[in-house]
This record gives C-alpha cells, sequence and structure tokens, in this order.
C-alpha cells in the first residue's frame, strides 16, 4: 500500500541567519508586514541580490505577506550593463516577482567627469519614484550596508560636513522632498559587505560585478580601497565603530534640529507678507539663540526660499551671521544663484531668484 504524506504538517525550514537579521530590521523600522506593495532597487551586485534573496524567503515563509517589485535602471555606463539588466529581470523571473526596468543614456559623458555619480544618483532616485508612483508603492528599498555608511562618513568629514553630514545616511528618509513614498535602507543598520557576498553564495545565486567598483578615480572608492584598510590597521572593527558614533551624531543633530524648527517658528515675521513672497526673519530673536541652532535656521530659512541648497556653503552663512550680529562688511550677503540678504530695521530679507515651495520639507535640516 501507498503512503500518502500529510506535506502540510511538514515543518517548515528555519529562515537563514540573514533573512532573520533583516525581519528583525524590518520590525524595528516598524515597516509593512502584509497588504503592501514594495519596489526593491536591484543593481544585480551582491549587496542588492541579498536583499532581494532574503525578502523572497521571508515572504515564502509567510512571515511577511507583501508584494516586491524589482526595480532595475540601466545607466549605460558600461558595455556589461545590459547583460546586468537581463539578469536582474531573469532573477525575478524565477523568483516569482514583478520587474521594472528602464534605461538612461548616462554613457556619453566621461565617467572623470566629477558629477557623474550625483547624475547618476539622480536618475536612479528619479526612476525609483517613476516606479513607485505607477505601482501605487509607499516604500523602495535600497540596499546600502555598513560599508556603505562608513564610506558615506568619511567622505563627509574629508569635505568639512557639520554634524547632519557626519550622522551618516538615514534608514528611513522621504524618496523626494514632500513625498509619500519613503526611502527604506534596512541592511544599512546591520549588514556588512562580506555577509551579502556569503548569503547569495549560499543560496547559489552568481551575482554581478562592476567594474566601475574598482575604479579609483571616484571619491568612494578611493576610500574604499586606500583610506578604510589604513584605518582597519588601527582599528579592525573601524566600520562598526563609525556607524555607532553617526548613530551618536545624528541624535545630537535631531535634538539641534528641533530647536532649529521652533526658532525657525518663532523668528518668521508673519501676517505682512502673502504666500508668494520669500520669508523674512527677526534679528533679535536670532541673536537670542546659540550659534549652533541660529546657522541650522540659516539653512532651513534658504531651503526654504531657494528649494535646494547647493553650492551653499559655511562661508555664506557665516556672512549672514555678520549681518545679524551687525559686523562690518556691509549689508548685503550674496548667496550662490544671485539671491542676497539684506539686513533692514532689525529684519533680514531674502531678495533676488527664487523657488519658493509651497511645502518645503521641514522634518530635518538637510545637510550642507
Amino acid at each position: 500500500m501507498k503512503i500518502v504524506q500529510n506535506r502540510s504538517h511538514r515543518p517548515k525550514p528555519r529562515l537563514s541567519r540573514f533573512a532573520r537579521n533583516l525581519l528583525e530590521e524590518w520590525r524595528r523600522l516598524d515597516l509593512p508586514t502584509s497588504e503592501a506593495t514594495i519596489v526593491v532597487a536591484v543593481s544585480g551586485g551582491a549587496d542588492s541580490a541579498a536583499l532581494l534573496l532574503a525578502l523572497d524567503e521571508i515572504i515564502k515563509q509567510e512571515k511577511l505577506r507583501l508584494k516586491l517589485v524589482v526595480a532595475h535602471l540601466d545607466h549605460g555606463l558600461r558595455t556589461e550593463s545590459r547583460k546586468d539588466a537581463k539578469w536582474v529581470k531573469s532573477l525575478a523571473k524565477d523568483l516569482g516577482h514583478d520587474a521594472a526596468s528602464s534605461r538612461v543614456e548616462l554613457g556619453q559623458t566621461s565617467k572623470r567627469k566629477p558629477n557623474l555619480e550625483q547624475a547618476a544618483r539622480n536618475a536612479r532616485y528619479e526612476f525609483l519614484f517613476k516606479t513607485a508612483t505607477r505601482k501605487k508603492s509607499k516604500l523602495v528599498l535600497t540596499a546600502h550596508t555598513l560599508d556603505d555608511q562608513a564610506e558615506t562618513i568619511l567622505l563627509r568629514l574629508l569635505r568639512g560636513s557639520a554634524a547632519e553630514g557626519l550622522a551618516g545616511t538615514a534608514s528611513v528618509r522621504e524618496l523626494m522632498p514632500g513625498s509619500e513614498i519613503k526611502l527604506v535602507r534596512p541592511l544599512l543598520g546591520w549588514a556588512r559587505r562580506d555577509e551579502t557576498v556569503d548569503y547569495c553564495q549560499a543560496r547559489s545565486i552568481e551575482f554581478r560585478n562592476d567594474e566601475m567598483n574598482n575604479d579609483e578615480t571616484f571619491s568612494r572608492v578611493k576610500v574604499r580601497k586606500q583610506l578604510l584598510p589604513l584605518m582597519k590597521s588601527f582599528n579592525n572593527r573601524i566600520v562598526e565603530a563609525l556607524s555607532r558614533t553617526a548613530a551618536l551624531l545624528s541624535e545630537d543633530a535631531e535634538a539641534l534640529a528641533s530647536q532649529a524648527r521652533v526658532l525657525l517658528d518663532l523668528a518668521g515675521r508673519k501676517g505682512d507678507k502673502n504666500e508668494t513672497e520669500l520669508p523674512s526673519l527677526n534679528v533679535s530673536i536670532l541673536l537670542a539663540a546659540p550659534g549652533a541652532v541660529r546657522r541650522r535656521v540659516l539653512r532651513q530659512w534658504i531651503l526654504q526660499a531657494r528649494g535646494d541648497l547647493r553650492r551653499v556653503e559655511r562661508v555664506h552663512l557665516l556672512a549672514v551671521e555678520k549681518l545679524i550680529e551687525g559686523a562690518t562688511g556691509g549689508r548685503v550677503a550674496e548667496l550662490p544663484g544671485g539671491m542676497k540678504v539684506t539686513r533692514n530695521r532689525g529684519i533680514l530679507e531674502l531678495s533676488g531668484k527664487k523657488r519658493l515651495k509651497k511645502n518645503p520639507p521641514t522634518s530635518k535640516i538637510p545637510t550642507l
């Protein structure tokens, strides 16, 4: 007699350690566990492949009930990029998830051009935003790791960033200013790059390799290949140490940002300006505040007027502070892009070209 086993009573295999860690972080970040569509950015490298594979493992173990959309943007920077796109699409299909892809022609620009990394980043996030909007998703995931966090902190330190910059990259933020769509980095706080490689290998997935990750003409790659190994000779756990420092600075920066939001509201003049005009600030209220808080107010004030803080540096903020303190050097401070700050009868006013937004971001004072 043939015995038919009841498969419903078979115990499910345990989640891998990598997937368990991801699930723990997912819950810590209070992300949706059911009835949600999630866009996962997958380049084809070990980090993003590991993120997709771990989410797939968790979903198939019924720990999360989510719909995944695998998103891939081909930047057109490499001869192998079309093969990468094809590989990602094939992986998504094999796992049973939807895929969305697109291509841009950044490859026409020399890879030595300093702003290429920023152009690629902008194109990627614009694509992810459009994909999430089209798929009615409120969450976009990227696979940044602890190693990425360490590299970001060192790059910003070398450029002379303030506490907000040295606080590193946030695990959750708005994908675009004022957007309801969130950008989430669920590997950022715990996963090392080596762990993503090991997990892909354990799943028998031969991820894609990007030769540009070895091109030391890019500052990030140079930090990865030269600076971090040197620092590791002083502290073998330098990546984790930098992450802890960033977490502490993030708490301090948020406390100062909270004070700055209150001060901006107090110093802002109300009732004599309509919403299409640039805001103005009361100098006497600003003078009573500590300099660290006051400078954060000035950044947020300028952000509201310009729509961004590109090219606005510490020297510009110090020039505005001289106006506030009544120091010598004139009654006008010049800002990049043609804007000016003028002090007139105890009031700071902005003039010139403007790009005032109806709902400027106020949840966090941005980094310069």
